[in-house]
């Protein structure tokens, strides 16, 4: 059986677009998983659905003073009937932001968004990586150069484009695509092979 991520995303200028497509590409590279990208601008009733049959949900936004984009806050409002019947219940979670500043207080908009999931009752599935560029030999191209370990973060340039965005930021948020696809994975496996309730195995 194929697991399905869903990328749900708000982006203001294309920096954002562009982490979320790196999420999907690394969650699709992960053999029995299909990753789509949503965006949450304007939801249709179709799209609550899918987000419904997904086995994992990686929530992004830029971080516009401090917090998620005013988009992003209005989709997570609007979740409200889903948490009310618990639809996104022990799905897996995780998130990715970019903002100009190297911190720009991007931890806050990833807390806001372990927030939202630990309400749903959601998973959270945070990085894996050691941080990069922070010593004498590190480089700005190693992955996880800005140390998050909450979600994928990125920093870019307040006066340059979605093309000129940080490679180190793009990888980084691909790992944490094929990490989530990973253990969306192997939880539907343990699932699967999960006995039929009420015949006493154990």
């Amino acid at each position: 059986m194929t697991a399905l991520v869903m990328v749900a995303y708000h982006s203001g200028y294309g920096h954002t677009a562009r982490m979320a497509e790196a999420v999907r590409y690394g969650a699709a590279s992960v053999d029995g998983v299909k990753a789509e990208l949503l965006s949450v601008d304007t939801m249709t009733e179709g799209q609550w659905e899918l987000l419904d049959t997904a086995d994992a949900i990686v929530f992004g936004s830029p971080t516009y003073m401090g917090s998620a984009s005013p988009e992003f806050h209005t989709f997570a409002r609007d979740s409200v009937a889903r948490w009310q019947r618990q639809a996104w219940k022990d799905k897996l979670a995780a998130g990715f932001t970019n903002s100009g500043s190297k911190s720009g207080d991007k931890l806050h908009t990833l807390q806001y968004m372990a927030l939202l999931a630990a309400q749903h009752g959601m998973l959270w599935v945070g990085l894996d990586l050691l941080p990069g560029w922070n010593s004498s030999t590190g480089s700005v191209s190693d992955l996880n150069r800005l140390g998050v370990w909450l979600g994928a973060a990125a920093s870019s340039n307040v006066d340059q484009g979605p093309e000129e965005m940080s490679e180190s930021d793009l990888r980084t948020a691909e790992h944490l695509g094929k990490r989530v696809a990973e253990q969306a994975r192997l939880l539907e496996t343990a699932r699967l092979s999960e006995p039929a309730s009420g015949t006493g195995e154990r």
